[in-house]
């Protein structure tokens, strides 16, 4: 200091500390339109996927790139550039299919199969992009997008696999100027190819920032975002050429981002996050609602505590209504606090008569990549749909390890020596026993 005055030679140690705390709220407040990014540049450049294609992963190599992807159904994910194509339709089949759409920011603009208008029944939906509201056409069911860049995410529910692949087929996508002669849509397996559809660490998350707002335009509640990001060499209609000064910076922001992600996703501090409040599982979908916004305010940290270790988000997904949609369960530390470690051995126990319609599943996720375990068993998941070994009544119990205890493989999932897991429980059509908790989970906890 000089005086009250800070010196002259602190004003520039003064001017990094406020853009490294700005990049690293804007590492957080773009993890959802960073992973989207990333996401369709996996599908564009490594599977050749275009705006009127469908990307199926089936298989459980398929889906080791997908964050906390599950491990039961069929997902077909397809990305467009509304830039491009102009008004877009979308034709679903009728059948056991349900999904929805995403603007980039992953905020459900509708839901699609079941649960959308349609009912399962099929229907025409046109995707109109920014600017575009009125659609006068009969027929179509509108869809207004704040955003150019929209996903779809839809998954087959059907068990018969000819039934599956029928309506995968029948899904089509195309500019509403071909309306007259639709064409087919491509459907494309990832066949093996390796990818990681998660944000990119150092630079490349910038670099990758920095490709989706060039196409976006700015809503009002982001303008002081991109003021912060201005700062750092990332500016609306310019080149991203950051000086060594701003690259220093941004490389130690994405660094510590992610620790502050790792932290808000893997030790929620939210109030009553905790389903059971003497169980360790969290509510992995805490957004109250897929616009992101609650009162008078939006949900920044929820938002990012979600899209940090996941992908997609729609109302179907935290499900109100017994025996519809799915309900989601986080499960991070064991019953005494400490992290999963992939080298110990965990018991769970299920008690009978489990709280879903359809089915329940649990998958394990590696902590590092946030997506589904690769281990020498190629299993990531256990669930009801499975054949398990039952107790006398009908309670099932779990096992994760590095080796399965003697007679109970089917029980098994294998973990790695080294490396931390987390693990999801899903229930899909959740019971009114899940949401008045009168049905009760244990806590993953040391094997005896």
């Amino acid at each position: 200091m000089e005086g009250e005055l800070p010196a002259k030679q602190s004003i520039r140690v003064l001017f990094d500390e406020m853009d490294f705390q700005q990049a690293t709220q804007c590492y957080l407040w773009a993890l959802p339109i960073v992973s989207l990014e990333k996401f369709k540049e996996d599908q564009e450049k490594i599977f050749g996927a275009t705006s009127s294609d469908l990307v199926v992963y089936n298989s459980l190599s398929d889906r080791l790139g997908i964050l906390t992807a599950n491990a039961t159904t069929p997902y077909i994910l397809t990305f467009v550039n509304l830039a491009k194509t102009g008004k877009l339709v979308i034709e679903m089949p009728a059948g056991h299919i349900a999904g929805g759409l995403s603007d980039c920011w992953q905020r459900e603009l509708a839901s699609m199969g079941e649960t959308g208008v349609g009912k399962g029944k099929g229907g025409k939906y046109i995707l109109l992009p920014p600017g575009q509201k009125n659609f006068k056409g009969h027929g179509y069911f509108p869809v207004s997008c704040p955003t150019f860049n929209v996903w779809l995410g839809l998954r087959a529910l059907d068990p018969d696999q000819e039934k599956t692949e029928s309506l995968i087929h029948s899904v089509r996508i195309y500019p509403y100027n071909k309306r007259a002669n639709p064409p087919q849509s491509k459907v494309i397996s990832p066949e093996g190819k390796k990818y990681f559809a998660i944000q990119p660490d150092g630079l490349d998350y910038w670099k990758t920032l920095d490709a989706i707002i060039q196409d976006e335009p700015v809503e009002d509640h982001d303008r002081f975002f991109m003021s912060w990001l201005n700062n750092l060499g990332i500016k609306k209609g310019q080149p991203f050429n950051p000086t060594e000064r701003q690259k220093k910076i941004l490389i130690a922001a994405a660094e510590k981002g992610k620790l502050m992600s790792i932290a808000n996703s893997f030790d929620k501090r939210f109030d009553s996050v905790h389903h059971w409040s003497d169980r360790k599982w969290d509510y992995v979908m805490i957004i109250s609602d897929p616009s992101q916004r609650k009162g008078d305010y939006d949900e920044f940290f929820q938002r990012t505590s979600y899209f940090y270790e996941a992908f997609g988000y729609g109302k179907s997904m935290i499900s109100k209504t017994p025996d519809l949609g799915q309900a989601y369960l986080g499960a991070y530390s064991d019953k005494d606090g400490h992290w999963l470690e992939g080298g110990s051995h965990y018991t769970l126990h299920i008690p009978s008569n489990p709280p879903a319609v359809n089915f329940w599943s649990i998958t394990v996720y590696d902590a590092a990549t946030r997506c589904l375990i690769d281990n020498p068993q190629h299993n990531a998941d256990l669930s009801s749909r499975k054949d398990l070994l039952k107790n006398s009544d009908g309670s099932v119990d779990l096992y994760f390890g590095p080796k399965a205890p003697e007679g109970k493989e089917k029980n098994w999932i294998q973990t790695i020596e080294g490396k931390h897991w987390f693990a999801y429980m899903r229930f899909y059509g959740p019971t009114i026993a899940y949401f008045d908790k009168t049905w009760k989970m244990g806590d993953i906890e040391i094997a005896k």
